[in-house]
Order: structure tokens, then C-alpha cells, then sequence
């Protein structure tokens, strides 16, 4: 299995609703670095799995949509924990709207799998992975 990898980051500010989250109930701030692993068995006719230049671009964008914002006011976000392990599902949905839409390139659509991990810190990391 071929492998590529695009990091980034974002910046959001959220609370939580349940004891189970003690002080993070109240608003805080959170800056998670991403990175969006992309697999396929066999590379394309160029020879990689995808262009990493727009699975970069398509990163930004979608980052774009979440970065500097306080989460509790985001409507699709309503009623939710927007805890690490939920957003790393959102990016996903997001970054695999992307790959169907062919903004990574035709041959994207060809990747068979992808992992998206949030680290909150250097010592704490959650993730979502599915096929495609």
C-alpha cells in the first residue's frame, strides 16, 4: 500500500456539554495540527498516489472553513460535541468531497483509503480512517 501525507493546522475555540469534560466544559481554545494520509495499491500512470500540491490546497480549504472560529456559534455544528475525535471525522467528509468533486485530479479517485489525524498536543491525538 502506497502512502501520502499532507499536514496542516487550525485554530478553533469550543466548550463541551457533560461532566465527563470538567473544565473544558467552558469555552477554550484548541490548535490541532492535521494530517490527511491517503492510500491506494498501486500508484497512478504518473507514478504517485495523488498530486500532494492539491491535496495541500485541498487541506488549506477545508481548514479554511473551521480556522480562527468558535465552533458553538457554527450552526452545522449544533448540538454537538465538537470534540477531536468528531472533527476528524467532519475533515474527512470534507477533504473525501474534494476527491469526489476531481479537485485532487481524476486519478484521486482511485485512492482507496484515508486516515485523517488531529494531534491536540504532542502527547495526544485522535483520528478517523475509512475506505473510500
Amino acid at each position: 500500500m502506497y502512502t501520502v501525507c499532507v499536514r496542516d493546522h487550525f485554530m478553533i475555540a469550543h466548550s463541551f456539554d457533560g461532566e465527563v469534560f470538567g473544565p473544558a466544559q467552558n469555552l477554550h481554545g484548541a490548535t490541532y495540527v492535521v494530517d490527511v494520509e491517503l492510500r491506494r495499491p498501486e500508484l497512478d500512470s504518473d507514478g504517485v498516489v495523488v498530486d500532494i500540491g492539491l491535496a495541500g490546497k485541498a487541506l488549506a480549504q477545508v481548514l479554511a472553513e473551521l480556522n480562527f472560529r468558535n465552533l458553538d456559534d457554527e450552526e452545522a455544528f449544533e448540538g454537538r460535541n465538537t470534540t477531536t475525535e468528531f472533527l476528524a471525522s467532519v475533515i474527512f467528509a470534507r477533504f473525501r468531497e474534494r476527491i469526489d468533486s476531481g479537485a485532487l485530479g481524476e486519478s484521486a479517485r482511485q485512492i482507496g483509503s484515508m486516515r485523517v489525524t488531529l494531534h491536540e498536543s504532542h502527547v495526544a491525538w485522535a483520528a478517523f480512517e475509512s475506505e473510500l
